[in-house]
């Protein structure tokens, strides 16, 4: 089965960031398409982009890099957990994407946004200029919230109905492009 990483991009003290990415672990592994991975940048703590080669060198000198890109090259699709910080999504993702080149490539990522009035539309919007550079393929189905504080209840995100249904449809999504896209991956590698 195709390897889903689930990106948790706040790292705030107070996030509710964490909450939504648990719901979408839970529904990506009722879907059964994935192996499902949680991947909170709050744990992986990257400091500032520190190396001294240009990602795509691949000539990584420091410990944290060596184990982001083992981390990220094992995945076979993704799904960015992300809020919305003054129209655009936040540093720390930025600073995760922009740590790495090749492992990006050729996978297929989803949108799990939220905020206030715009559900972190703007912030989607946006990143797609950086995930695709990265020849990243992002997919138009995804989920939308807005917001997001009314629905964390106990400390839990609560998803509407038609939450479900967003995920469902970019999970199916997710699931027929990551094998395609594999095959890309071993033809742009051989």
């Amino acid at each position: 089965m195709p390897l889903l990483q689930i990106i948790v991009a706040s790292t705030r003290p107070g996030r509710v960031g964490r909450a939504v990415a648990d719901w979408v672990v839970d529904v990506a592994r009722e879907h059964g398409g994935f192996e499902v991975q949680l991947v909170d940048l709050a744990e992986v703590n990257l400091p500032f982009l520190d190396e001294p080669n240009h990602p795509s060198m691949r000539e990584y000198t420091h410990r944290h890099t060596l184990d982001w890109s083992a981390t990220v090259d094992a995945a076979d699709a993704f799904v960015f957990v992300m809020p919305e910080y003054n129209f655009s999504f936040n540093a720390p993702l930025k600073n995760a994407l922009d740590f790495l080149y090749y492992e990006w490539q050729y996978k297929p990522v989803g949108f799990v946004s939220y905020g206030n009035t715009s559900a972190g539309l703007r912030a989607v919007q946006m990143i797609k200029q950086v995930v695709t550079t990265l020849k990243m393929m992002p997919i138009p189905e995804g989920v939308p919230i807005h917001y997001v504080s009314k629905c964390i209840e106990d400390g839990r995100f609560v998803a509407a109905e038609a939450m479900r249904d967003g995920a469902q449809a970019m999970l199916d999504e997710l699931g027929r492009l990551a094998p395609a896209l594999g095959t890309v991956r071993e033809a742009a590698a051989g």
